[in-house]
């Protein structure tokens, strides 16, 4: 049985309380072959901790394994005993990290620590850092056993006929973190068999969701990579480009946008936000409209219409409407443009295509049903070169604006 195998690459120091966890993370990973160095640190609260100094040191020598001790000389800070020890602790594991020059330092938490503890986060009330409990890494310090339950510690050590030290205060029901241990688990347990590794198993995976959560992108990075992505230069946003882009990610219509560097403009449409190059209505020529005859066919850019009008390509201007093939009634162009989700910036310099005087087809979005003619008979074959076409589904969404 060994641990070694959730340890990084690299030197490690091993905190080494005497205790039979870190015993036991010691010893598996002197078996695999990693390269170590131990340390323990004497807090000096309790008769007979200089022997279990002792017995760390007896063990650190069978294995021939470097040793880093001290004893706690200086008075401990006011309040709670265990927080002032785990100061002082913390305080000599970075000092012997940098004196063994290692890259990490491995600490000997176990499956159930981890339990234990969001069981405690649980009953303060946390969110998702606290119900993930104490991270598997944190900075050089990593927890190679957080998969690892204490019956399989004692196992291992009693394969290995190590007796290590029982720390007393791991049943003095004076502490929360035992009362957990002793009281609280076993009694969920009776009542839910199997609960106590189905609090493991939630941590694990809101310890994910929470590291995920920590390295997503920040709303700024996001809209810099698609400033980047549209083909703009680099360095290319101000900070006031930044400050109006994210001032319209917040709530509120669709059909915003703000013009960027680069012929680019960052727009709002609907839920989604793009960058786009930008345009102006009638800065381009207006597409050619092209008609042929057509015995049937089903070709998705064009339209077949009814003889009749002669054809012509126009703008939007008030008052426009037509009766969309498939809908019920007559609607406003203005209508038409919003279901289809054309940006309002878009819709003036949107090519339309007239009978006449009326209106028979938004390209790309609706034809007029008195006008149009059944595709799969004889009539015009009615198409635009080039095409328009409706906003792209798969774009970057922000939910709330984020301080900059």
């Amino acid at each position: 049985m060994s641990f070694a195998c959730i340890a990084p690459e690299g030197r490690l120091l091993v905190a080494v309380s005497g205790g039979p966890d870190s015993t036991a993370l010691l010893v598996s990973l002197h078996e695999a072959g990693r390269e170590i160095v131990a340390a323990h640190y004497d807090h000096a609260l309790r008769d007979g901790s200089d022997a279990v100094a002792g017995q760390v040191a007896d063990v650190s020598a069978h294995l021939g394994v470097r040793l880093i001790t001290e004893r706690r000389t200086q008075p401990l800070a006011k309040g709670s005993l265990q927080a002032a020890a785990r100061e002082l602790r913390y305080a000599f594991l970075e000092r012997a990290r940098v004196e063994a020059g290692v890259d990490w330092v491995a600490l000997a938490h176990t499956a159930d620590d981890l339990v234990e503890g969001v069981l405690l986060h649980l009953l303060r009330g946390c969110g998702l850092a606290g119900f993930r409990g104490m991270p598997a890494r944190r900075g050089r310090y990593v927890r190679p056993l957080l998969n690892v339950w204490r019956r399989e510690i004692e196992q291992f050590l009693a394969g290995r006929g190590i007796a290590a030290h029982q720390d007393p205060a791991n049943t003095d029901p004076r502490y929360a973190r035992v009362r957990a241990r002793l009281s609280l688990l076993p009694a969920l347990e009776r009542d839910r068999p199997g609960i106590t590794r189905r609090f493991h198993a939630a941590a694990l995976t809101a310890a994910r969701l929470q590291e995920e959560a920590e390295h997503a992108p920040t709303k700024i990075e996001v809209l810099k990579r698609m400033y980047a992505e549209a083909g703009g230069r680099q360095p290319g946003l101000s900070r006031r480009h930044l400050e109006a882009m994210l001032s319209l990610t917040g709530p509120g219509r669709g059909g915003r946008g703000v013009d960027l560097p680069g012929g680019l403009r960052f727009r709002i449409v609907g839920e989604l936000m793009q960058v786009v190059p930008s345009q102006r209505p009638g800065a381009e020529a207006p597409p050619r409209l092209e008609v042929t005859f057509c015995a049937g066919c089903d070709d998705p850019a064009a339209v077949h219409l009814r003889d009749g009008a002669r054809l012509r390509v126009g703008y939007r201007r008030p008052g426009l409407r037509l009766r969309p093939l498939g809908g019920r009634g007559t609607r406003k162009l203005q209508d038409v443009f919003v279901d289809a989700r054309v940006p309002r910036e878009d819709r003036d310099a949107w090519p339309l295509v007239f009978a006449g005087d009326r209106l028979a087809w938004v390209p790309g979005v609706a034809v007029d049903a008195d006008l149009a003619s059944p595709r799969e008979s004889p009539g015009r074959h009615v198409a635009l070169a080039p095409m328009p076409a409706l906003p792209a589904r798969k774009v970057v969404r922000l939910e709330t604006p984020q301080e900059i």
